[in-house]
């Protein structure tokens, strides 16, 4: 991916199971789940959940469910997440961005919502849709790269993106 001047280039990354640890890490840091902090903010990921995870969301993923890290791609390291998934009951795809606090404001939450978008495309998706807290500034994020606000409650503001 050909990034914007100024901004670093991502690689995605299939993690294996002994590379969880950066997804326990990602979930368990209060500065990077302060968007989260609605819906109780950090998230416990033990070690005994990572292989039925795992299983779940990178062996059989049905064509539901899609995870990958995202890597800087000059230092190789893990800088975040990206993933979507089938919400069965309102038969729509949830995207998923998370940058860890630390390589927040350096162009990788754009160019992993924009990547996400384009695989989402190719693997036969028509929309993304992502959930937002009211208070999360990610909203500004996903409105940038061709989200448009479908409605809001007083919890959430629902975005939707047309794979055209």
């Amino acid at each position: 991916m050909k990034p914007n001047k100024g901004l670093k280039r991502i690689e995605i990354y299939k993690p294996n199971l002994n590379d969880l640890w950066f997804r326990k890490e990602l979930l368990s840091d209060p500065e990077t789940m302060s968007y989260n902090h609605s819906y109780g903010g950090t998230v416990s990921f033990l070690e005994e959940q990572w292989t039925p995870w795992y299983d779940y969301w990178l062996i059989k993923h049905e064509n539901k469910r899609f995870y990958r890290y995202i890597t800087d791609e000059n230092t190789k390291k893990f800088v975040g997440e990206i993933a979507y998934h089938l919400d069965e009951k309102q038969n729509i795809y949830l995207a998923n961005v998370i940058i860890h606090a630390k390589h927040r404001g350096k162009g990788y939450g754009r160019q992993g919502l924009l990547l996400l978008s384009d695989i989402a495309k190719k693997n036969g998706i028509d929309y993304l849709y992502d959930n937002i807290a009211i208070d999360n500034p990610a909203v500004k994020l996903f409105v940038e790269n061709g989200f448009i606000e479908e409605y809001r409650t007083d919890k959430i503001i629902m975005l939707k993106k047309a794979l055209d």
